[in-house]
């Protein structure tokens, strides 16, 4: 017999963390519990409040869908009971927990997809004044990939360069979640290129982003809000050249890994990229990272507290989740 559970636990971040959209103290996270014959089974999302979620909702969605798997609904008959998002991502990672812990063998091995590897992250600087986030910078000026994140207020170049100017060996990604228009977005690219950035995610918002068919991006572009799932590709073809897949957008592993083999098609390229989760939510997206070009699961080092048997971090080099953990 098998019995879901859903429940939330709220974990502090070791300093605050502002975006766009505001400042951040705590990360609270939805978890999915698989309990089978003696095997406790789990995964983890964050829900978003800018995809019309709240832990609420995202909790009343896995107790939805208890029954189902207590009768033995598995991640393919999950694809039809929920829609992409947070609970269907923690239900598909607490599934994919299960079946590794049933068979003895780790959750790779079952995906047909090879180990991970020792990854290496970006580590995201929270958004301020230039001033402060070149401080930031200096800070972690060792780290090899830094990543901004914008304000869209006009002064994001010059958050740009003074971050270039204290860490000038690190690779610079920056994401604008959404902050920019249409009217400013080439001229912010090119601003940007003059200062070595080498990837910018969603310079405008979801549904706004026609124009970026309309000039030659001098920096590659990631969809990011504007990306899904499956079948968000047509959507977002000739406008980015990256999609960051997110498990909590995708709706789980299960998904994510079919839109890696779909980008591979089409010829995308491949962002891998986190909420404010814990190892438990990062576990998973070791394997979609492990296809990538540009990893972004940096979201334990941002906590004052990780779960236990978190995944272990070496500066910027992250191993392969623990059988503790997951998977």
């Amino acid at each position: 017999m098998r019995r879901l559970i859903a429940r939330e636990s709220v974990f502090p971040l070791a300093n605050p963390f502002t975006i766009s959209r505001g400042t951040y103290t705590t990360s609270p996270v939805a978890e999915a519990v698989i309990e089978a014959d003696g095997i406790t089974a789990r995964g983890e999302s964050f829900p978003y409040p800018r995809y019309g979620e709240s832990m609420e909702s995202v909790l009343a969605q896995i107790e939805s869908v208890a029954d189902a798997v207590a009768r033995g609904a598995g991640r393919q008959e999950l694809l039809g009971l929920l829609p992409p998002g947070a609970a269907r991502n923690a239900v598909d990672c607490a599934l994919w927990d299960l079946e590794a812990k049933q068979a003895g063998r780790r959750v790779w091995e079952l995906a047909g997809v090879p180990a991970p590897p020792v990854l290496t992250t970006a580590y995201t600087l929270s958004s301020g004044s230039p001033e402060d986030m070149g401080a930031a910078a200096g800070e972690h000026a060792w780290r090899p990939v830094l990543k901004l994140k914008l304000m869209g207020d006009g002064d994001d170049e010059l958050r740009v360069a003074a971050v270039r100017a204290a860490a000038p060996n690190a690779r610079l990604i920056v994401d604008a979640n959404e902050g920019g228009s249409a009217g400013d977005v080439e001229k912010l690219c090119h601003g940007l290129a003059k200062h070595g950035v080498d990837l910018i995610e969603q310079p405008v918002a979801a549904g706004d982003d026609a124009c970026l068919a309309d000039f030659a991006h001098p920096v590659p572009l990631c969809a990011d809000e504007s990306f899904h799932d499956r079948f968000s590709f047509d959507a977002v073809a000739g406008r980015y050249e990256f999609i960051n897949i997110k498990l909590d957008k995708t709706g789980g592993l299960t998904e994510a890994l079919a839109v890696a083999a779909e980008a591979k098609r089409r010829g995308m390229r491949i962002m891998t990229g986190c909420m404010r989760g814990t190892s438990l939510a990062m576990a998973p997206a070791t394997l979609i990272a492990a296809m990538s070009e540009v990893v972004d699961i940096d979201g334990p080092l941002l906590l004052a507290e990780d779960r236990p048997h978190g995944m272990v971090y070496r500066g910027s080099e992250v191993e392969p989740p623990s059988r503790e953990l997951w998977g």
